[in-house]
């Protein structure tokens, strides 16, 4: 009777943390954002409610792994481990509404959202098992998102907005430095270490292969965009940079 007990008092949580992003995505495009063009809006709002998660996300994560003694890749998921995992499913349900209303050709982050989804759904409703395998992944994700959102916003104003400019220009740099040090190290770390613990079959009795093998394929493909994606960043950068020192040299 556990996993009923668990679904039934999980839906209610699922439900709240959905209308709270709502409400702020809402107040996000209708008051913070008025005035910005109504092709900057949406992106704008989606930041915002981004903000709302990823910090708060990573904090709750920590407390909730930093709570639990049992701790290893195959443990039972605990109340506040499940709490953060519907935190988290509701806030990219939003997210994915989002795009779906404002980009429904945006199919990379679409199904970013939908294959995360899948990854978090399983472990919160199907096998109860692997919170914090996918925790640890969640706060390797959001740790950079604070810094990721102010640069977005950033970036969208920059050609209009002086401060905006000097404020992505300041800030990419160091996002870059953060961001490939967590996407291109620490999170392909810890991923061999998850794939070489499930490889040895000691989860098998609690997380079906079929599961925690979709859940290997999400992360690694995720990582591997992110990786891509920084690096035409990086590039774009030293364009910059070249561009500049060659003005000076003439």
């Amino acid at each position: 009777m556990e996993a009923p007990i668990l679904l039934s008092s999980s839906i209610p949580n699922l439900f709240s943390f959905f209308i709270f992003f709502l409400i702020v995505y809402l107040i996000a495009y209708f008051i913070i954002f008025p005035s910005w063009k109504p092709k900057l809006r949406p992106e704008a709002s989606s930041c915002v409610i981004s903000f709302f998660h990823g910090t708060p996300a990573v904090f709750l994560a920590v407390t909730s792994l930093l709570a639990d003694p049992d701790r290893n890749f195959h443990s039972t998921n605990t109340h506040f481990q499940n709490m953060v995992l519907d935190y988290s499913i509701a806030y990219f349900l939003m997210d994915l509404t989002h795009y779906l209303i404002f980009y429904p050709s945006d199919v990379l982050f679409i199904g970013h959202h939908l294959a995360t989804l899948f990854v978090f759904v399983t472990c919160r409703y199907m096998v109860y098992h692997g919170a914090y395998a996918i925790l640890v992944l969640l706060i390797l994700a959001e740790v950079t998102s604070f810094v990721q959102n102010t640069w977005t916003l950033a970036n969208a104003r920059k050609s209009d907005v002086e401060f905006a400019a000097k404020v992505y220009s300041v800030l990419s740099p160091p996002f870059y430095v953060l961001y490939s040090l967590v996407r291109g190290i620490a999170g392909p770390y810890f991923v061999y270490r998850m794939l070489s613990y499930y490889l040895s079959g000691a989860a098998d009795n609690v997380i079906p292969r079929w599961i925690w093998v979709s859940w290997v394929f999400v992360v690694v493909t995720a990582i591997s965009v992110s990786i891509l994606w920084v690096s035409n960043l990086w590039v774009e950068l030293y364009k910059e940079m070249s561009r500049k020192i060659e003005k000076k040299v003439r």
